[in-house]
């Protein structure tokens, strides 16, 4: 009886470890870019605005260590120059799309201080009559599998 109980208490103290291991990891199979990881917390609505510009650069940056890449780029508005986080690589590539420099493009996005500098972090491009949604008006990423 007392081994049968201890039994219970045993899986159950499992069960309960696997699932804080599964949500402490849950951004991470998305190489980083999940909707709880620590990168995409600095998304805020409040702060959510729309810029049009030139792109004057392109590239790809790890914006937090242990992340997979994402695109980046560079946008000359008439007021600024502003990096944009536009997502995740392996998202963009699954969706065939680029950003070129010379571009000229809309990002609807949360303005944020990057490593001290000004930044956004992309919830829409619209490119040409190419409109790629991002995050939806709350911030949670499209890729994001907590996607309501």
């Amino acid at each position: 009886m007392k081994s049968s109980r201890f039994l219970v208490h045993v899986v159950v103290a499992a069960a309960i470890s696997l699932s804080c291991v599964a949500i402490a990891l849950a951004g991470r199979g998305m190489g980083g870019w999940g909707e709880g990881s620590r990168y995409n917390r600095m998304y805020d609505p409040k702060t959510v605005e729309t810029v049009r510009g030139e792109v004057i650069s392109v590239d790809k940056i790890t914006p937090r260590k242990g992340m997979s890449y994402g695109l980046h780029a560079v946008l000359r508005t008439e007021k600024e120059e502003i990096s944009v986080h536009v997502g995740p690589g392996w998202y963009l590539e699954k969706r065939a799309f680029t950003l070129a420099k010379g571009e000229t493009i809309e990002i609807k996005g949360s303005r944020i201080t990057f490593r001290k500098k000004p930044a956004m972090i992309a919830a829409e491009v619209k490119k040409g009559d190419v409109l790629l949604k991002l995050r939806d008006e709350n911030g949670v990423p499209a890729w994001s599998a907590g996607r309501r």
